[in-house]
């Protein structure tokens, strides 16, 4: 989810940032993940096991309680989390989705409460913010880690959020690609706003697949978003509806998005961690970990590069690369003394 020093990306060539803050909240074990390595997390507003929540009926607004599986701090997670769609106020996260408002809240006994006039906006953003999507398993694997063994301990509550649509990711990473984070931010918050003007508590509901096929490549242009990406992002949107995603494995959906003129490995990367709230693609080219792997190495190296940095991660390359950009921002990730300058 932005410092004004922020640095550009230069991958596919796109760009994200990540600081987060240290803060750990206790929570229940859970089922692990398996498929592509591991099962994929469950696609918004399915069910989900009674086991891990409450709900209830407070006059016209439905309620969920939710135990989250594994470590969770929402103040971390949600840090950098607003947009056009949502903002995060002193603990209180709102989103606008499914065409309501939804708020979430974390108790002191870690338990996180979703309140919304909406059940499909209450399920969309317990979906929105991984509440179910235990990632104890990650921090084990790290523990010994020799780059992410303290930011694992400092941060181990920290998951990426998701955007409530997948055309809301693929937007963000187009957005995204050789502009600082401040500045990709503000032209995400731009277009949506110009797709759907904002409510009355300024937040605008979440671009779909539709509304971003509707849009003329040279209106995005208009709002700032170059002529190839803005075009890329309107024909991918008009030859596949980006919710079915949803569907595929997570190699399929990489060569899907790989194939559009304008995206690359980091645009999937997003899209995949994002839009689809899966782990195991990383954010290949990400200029954060271009620095960082340049202080690692001492010398000059390549976007691509970052994918050896990635590689011993498996099927959490993607939770890694998360980690590894947050600890890098906050001093957690060690560095050769002379280089760490």
């Amino acid at each position: 989810m932005c410092s004004a020093a922020a640095p550009v990306r230069e991958q596919d060539d796109d760009g994200r940032d990540e600081h987060e803050r240290d803060h750990e909240v206790r929570g229940s074990d859970g089922a692990r993940h398996s498929g592509d390595g591991r099962q994929h997390p469950r696609a918004p507003q399915d069910a989900l096991p009674a086991a891990s929540r409450r709900v209830s009926r407070l006059a016209d607004m439905a309620e969920i309680v939710v135990s989250p599986r594994g470590p969770y701090s929402l103040a971390l997670s949600a840090r950098l989390a607003g947009d056009a769609t949502r903002r995060v106020r002193e603990g209180l996260f709102t989103a606008r989705c499914c065409g309501a408002v939804a708020r979430a809240w974390q108790s002191r006994d870690g338990s996180v409460t979703i309140r919304s006039e909406s059940d499909a906006a209450a399920e969309k953003l317990r979906w929105t913010l991984a509440l179910d999507d235990d990632h104890s398993e990650f921090l084990l694997r790290v523990a010994d880690d020799p780059l992410l063994c303290r930011a694992a301990k400092h941060l181990r509550g920290l998951r990426p959020l998701r955007t409530a649509t997948v055309a809301q990711a693929l937007l963000r990473a187009v957005c995204g690609q050789l502009i600082d984070s401040k500045t990709a931010r503000s032209l995400e918050r731009r277009v949506i706003r110009a797709l759907a003007p904002p409510d009355q508590n300024g937040q605008c509901e979440p671009p779909s697949t539709a509304a971003l096929a509707a849009v003329a490549p040279f209106e995005l242009r208009r709002l700032g978003l170059h002529e190839r990406r803005g075009a890329a992002v309107v024909r991918l949107c008009r030859s596949l509806e980006l919710e079915r995603l949803h569907e595929l494995p997570t190699e399929a959906v990489v060569r899907r998005i790989e194939r559009e003129r304008g995206l690359g490995p980091w645009s999937a990367g997003v899209v995949c961690l994002e839009g689809l709230g899966r782990f195991e693609h990383g954010l290949v080219g990400d200029l954060g970990l271009v620095k960082l792997l340049r202080a690692l190495r001492g010398r000059p190296v390549e976007g691509w590069e970052t994918a050896e940095l990635l590689e011993p991660y498996g099927e959490w390359a993607g939770l890694a690369s998360v980690y590894l950009l947050a600890g890098f921002g906050r001093g957690l990730i060690p560095l050769p003394a002379a280089r760490a300058a």
